[in-house]
């Protein structure tokens, strides 16, 4: 069999959104299994059960960890206790306590600040404690890095050690209250508005993401001729050290072939001058089925009313792109790979308004 790729976008269905993607490669002899992310513990078997029924394995040789978040990274505690694996590439903010510990004035003690963290980051902190019951072995998703064909664009060390100390300026919820806080959120959001806007126009928000979402890591894959960009919910900032990075990497932007719209397709993740960047400039019209220029995945639950945004979407269509999200179930990207008997993408209807 001549070398493939497959890129599985599984459907994280709770009120909110969650990344759990599933990759199979074949470089010359072997082929390899690669995890982004694990949703939440509750949809933890429905990834397990896509890796042993359509990979045919109990093995995955990484597993990516993008950021902190509930939605990435809770569900990841199953599969590395489910299955056997190599590596856990995972960024640790506690990990740099001594070097953080100046500009956290209420702690005297690196051994305290660590402890600290670990509260604020309860789901990794489980994450890292499987990794050393099981002997798997942790290591760093740094700018630079190599994990299998992947190449860590973002983040850079020194920018990760500046969100560490900006998360001290924004303290995350206690475990216990963030059930309580989302009920809340819910009961207090204020209405989205939605304004008529014609071919080409678009708006993002003015507001930024989390700094746990700016810690997300990016990364980029040449395989089977395709370029392939994973993002997390990377924010502005992280797209644009990616981007700077790029080069380096080998990846000549625009041109993606494979672009995951970062934070199931927010508009605080994204900006016009970023998609000209990453994935060129806006066409004159939509292209027709079959003649788009790039595919767009969005990891984004149907119950999610917040995600994607309409305004992302307007703005990858106004590149050329094929949108796939998981809102009506698990979808994939290939390459050469086995027939899997999915249905093809398709795009919706353009949206003809976007939020104000």
């Amino acid at each position: 069999m001549s070398d493939f790729y497959e890129i599985d976008f599984l459907p994280v269905h709770t009120t909110k959104s969650g990344d759990a993607i599933a990759i199979r490669y074949r470089i010359g002899p072997n082929w390899y299994v690669h995890v982004v992310d694990g949703g939440y513990a509750s949809t933890a078997p429905d990834l397990s059960k896509h890796i042993t029924t359509f990979y045919g394995t109990t093995h995955i040789n990484r597993v990516v960890v993008t950021h902190p978040d509930k939605d990435h990274a809770e569900g990841l505690a199953s599969i590395l206790e489910w299955f056997t694996v190599d590596e856990l590439w995972m960024l640790r903010p506690w990990s740099y306590a001594q070097e953080v510990l100046p500009y956290f004035a209420r702690y005297s003690s690196a051994s305290n600040l660590v402890d600290r963290l670990k509260e604020e980051y309860p789901y990794i902190a489980e994450l890292e404690k499987i990794a050393a019951r099981k002997g798997i072995r942790i290591r760093e998703p740094f700018q630079g890095a190599q994990i299998g064909p992947f190449t860590v664009l973002a983040p850079s060390p020194a920018r990760y050690l500046r969100l560490i100390i900006a998360s001290e300026k924004t303290p995350q919820p206690a475990a216990g209250y963030a059930g309580i806080l989302a009920e809340f959120m819910k009961i207090a959001a204020p209405i989205v508005q939605f304004i008529k806007a014609g071919w080409g126009s678009e708006k993002f928000s003015d507001e930024d993401t989390s700094v746990e979402n700016e810690m997300s890591v990016v990364q980029y894959a040449f395989l089977n001729g395709h370029k392939i960009v994973l993002t997390g919910d990377a924010g502005r900032q992280a797209m644009t050290e990616a981007a700077d990075y790029a080069p380096v990497a080998g990846l000549v932007l625009p041109g993606v072939t494979r672009f995951q719209a970062p934070h199931h397709g927010g508009r605080r993740n994204l900006s016009t001058e970023l998609l000209d960047r990453w994935l060129g400039p806006r066409l004159s019209q939509m292209l027709p089925h079959g003649s788009e220029l790039f595919t767009a995945m969005i990891s984004a639950a149907k119950e999610d009313t917040d995600h994607p945004r309409k305004a992302v979407r307007r703005a990858l269509l106004h590149r050329g792109g094929l949108i796939g999200t998981t809102e009506d179930g698990a979808f994939g990207v290939w390459m050469n790979a086995p027939p899997r008997g999915w249905t093809p993408l398709r795009n919706g209807p353009y949206p003809d308004e976007q939020e104000a």
